[in-house]
């Protein structure tokens, strides 16, 4: 084929042949694996080492999350800052990463030999003497995670910012979910392989990461190319100097509301999160060996791979903001089911696979969760000032994250004072989870409603206070709205869900009265099917309601409320239905070994996930007042999913 009838792709000055995208983006995944390879040994391994040496939850709370967080602060918005205003000929964002990139490496290094180290200051320093060798080891840890979190800042707060620049628009959402699923093999990798000797061998797995991520990281920079940048105007140049950039990036990034409210949704999804530092430990309570813990992982990590690739297909056709919002609200869901847990113990194996059901069977929707995070930003900010503003975002996350972190710990210590000690206050994990999913949940759907002010899917701009018009022109993407015959079959899988309940309790107590367990069967005729049959009619009362303005919506009346979207509601209901599944065998699990406590647990469990189940869609039919009618009439004989 002639060079004049070769196909091309372009993203900026940059121009690629088949072969050469292909080449940037393979780089960029080898990237990102040996990256995420890097960045999970730390908040993996350093809490076995930390719990080992007898550091308290509150430290470690305050090295692994509250320090990054700092640092996050401080430094991630001055290099975004900058990179988005710096100029050479390697480019703007891949100095910051290969200038740190020896120094990260060795602070990674140094932490794997923290332990030696303190032996050798142990010995050599007279000061030293009378300190205890543990206390010696976790200060010098947290002295080296400062170092590594000060270099990592400046990788992490650019590398992101690196794939708007080079890889073209068309390929954005396939790429990212490309990165996921690299990511994810990454992570299924190391828990797979290596989680296992984290006790044993973190001098080893720390240096093997050091090692992997200068050369493999190191490989990707010499052969990724930037292209050229419009020139910096001299106004914007001399305002980026001295505590002028202060000025503009608190000027341009905290004056509008959309971005406030952007910004607070993500700082506190990330807040739900910080607990994940103690997930081993709670792991651990519910009788599982590291084997196991890195074999679930690793089975989570590889499971979401093939997710994710349609799932970022059908985050860009409902909207990422969309989907994420929706997700986040059944999300409260999924954590208030979770604490279950407090009140029920199984044997290891049991509690396994159970537990590893249930992550199975909500793969697909955390998957969608995840692979439309970054879409969502690229939607919402401005292009031109891209780095700047999600630096702005992580300034605010990482102080909502560094306070979250150490409040955490506090509520891990102050769950382990009221159990004496006990390793059982890990289980309450699950109750800071749900607490800061519902506000997640409510910043969510402010956020939604004023997205939807502002124009919403077909006429959405992101305001520009330094532009003129107030606004920075954006590429229009359409995107696919509720229609009719998808809605009408997630609303009857959300009926099956609440039917399975009322049905399975009818099937659960014939199985009682045969095994002879009659405290269960007194508990499940007279508490539990009651109060199933109660969700289903207050189910019922909102699916007639919604059916209702389907109908109005079709011949042009007003509406009650709108006209909910049916993609997310097909995930998660089918993802509900399952588990409804999940749920009578737990039942009848307990049924069989003689767990009254249990039975009673899990039978309530299910009431309250299907009544929350029922209030989130209620919610969700509210948010769409008076949005959605003519959105609905344009798309109800569409095709497209």
């Amino acid at each position: 084929m002639s060079s004049a009838t070769t196909k091309t792709y372009h993203c900026g000055t940059l121009t690629y042949t088949k072969a050469g995208l292909v080449a940037i983006l393979s780089w960029l995944l080898w990237g990102d694996f040996c990256f995420t390879l890097m960045e999970i040994v730390v908040p993996t391994v350093l809490p076995l080492k930390l719990s080992a040496l007898g550091a308290p939850n509150w430290v470690m709370a305050v090295i692994l999350t509250t320090i990054p967080s700092i640092l996050n602060m401080t430094i991630c918005p001055y290099v975004s800052f900058k990179s988005d205003r710096f100029r050479s000929k390697w480019g703007r964002r891949l100095p910051f990463i290969t200038l740190t990139m020896p120094f990260l490496c060795l602070s990674l290094a140094l932490i794997g030999w923290s332990d030696t180290i303190a032996v050798f200051l142990k010995l050599h320093v007279t000061p030293l003497y009378a300190v205890a060798p543990t206390t010696v080891a976790i200060v010098l840890i947290a002295i080296f995670m400062v170092m590594f979190q000060f270099f990592n800042m400046f990788v992490g707060s650019v590398f992101w910012y690196l794939f708007n620049d080079v890889v073209p628009a068309q390929f954005l959402s396939r790429f990212i979910s490309a990165f996921r699923i690299i990511g994810s093999l990454a992570g299924a990798t190391f828990n797979w392989f290596i989680f296992k000797y984290a006790e044993s061998h973190m001098k080893e797995i720390m240096m093997g990461a050091a090692l992997v991520y200068l050369v493999g990281f190191g490989l990707m920079c010499l052969f990724i190319k930037e292209g050229e940048y419009p020139p910096v105007e001299a106004e914007d140049l001399r305002e980026s100097k001295g505590l002028g950039v202060i000025k503009v990036f608190f000027k341009e990034c905290f004056v509008d509301k959309l971005y406030w409210l952007f910004f607070l949704y993500t700082s506190f999804a990330s807040v739900i999160t910080v607990t994940s530092v103690f997930n081993v430990f709670f792991f651990r309570e519910m009788n599982l060996d590291l084997a196991k813990i890195g074999k679930f992982s690793a089975i989570s990590g590889m499971a979401s791979m093939p997710a994710l690739y349609f799932a970022a297909i059908f985050a860009d056709r409902w909207h990422p903001l969309r989907v994420n919002v929706q997700l986040r609200v059944f999300l409260v869901v999924m954590y208030v089911s979770s604490t279950v847990w407090i009140f029920v113990t199984l044997p290891g194996e049991v509690f396994f696979y159970l537990y590893m059901a249930t992550s199975m069977l909500a793969v697909f929707q955390n998957a969608m969760l995840g692979v439309c995070e970054l879409p969502m930003y690229m939607r919402l900010l401005p292009k031109s000032r891209y780095g700047q503003f999600c630096s702005a975002q992580a300034l605010l996350r990482s102080f909502c994250v560094m306070v979250g972190g150490t409040l955490s710990g506090a509520f891990i210590d102050g769950m382990k004072y009221l159990h004496h000690g006990s390793n059982f206050a890990y289980r309450y994990i699950s109750v800071w989870g749900s607490l800061f999913s519902v506000i997640t949940a409510i910043l969510g759907i402010y956020l939604y409603l004023h997205w939807r002010q502002l124009g919403g899917d077909e006429k959405y701009h992101p305001p520009a206070p330094w532009s003129p018009t107030g606004i920075e022109e954006a590429e229009e993407v359409s995107s696919v709205g509720p229609q009719q015959k998808y809605l009408n079959i997630a609303l009857n899988l959300f009926s099956t869900i609440m039917a399975v309940s009322v049905l399975g309790v009818s099937f659960l107590l014939y199985w009682m009265h045969m095994n002879g367990a009659a405290v269960l069967f007194r508990w499940y005729l007279w508490a539990i099917l009651p109060s199933a049959i109660i969700v289903f009619v207050l189910w019922k009362f909102v699916e007639r309601g919604i059916r209702q303005d389907m109908a109005r919506s079709l011949i042009g009346e007003k509406l009650k409320n709108g006209i909910p979207h049916h993609g997310v509601f097909i995930v998660v209901s089918a993802t509900f239905i399952l588990m409804s599944l999940v749920w009578i065998c737990q039942v009848v699990y307990t049924v069989n070994m003689n767990m009254v406590t249990n039975g009673v647990a899990f039978g309530f469990c299910n009431i309250a996930t299907n009544l929350l189940l029922t209030l989130a869609v209620w919610v969700l039919w509210r948010v769409e007042r008076g949005y959605s009618e003519n959105m609905y009439v344009n798309n109800s004989a569409c095709k497209s999913f």
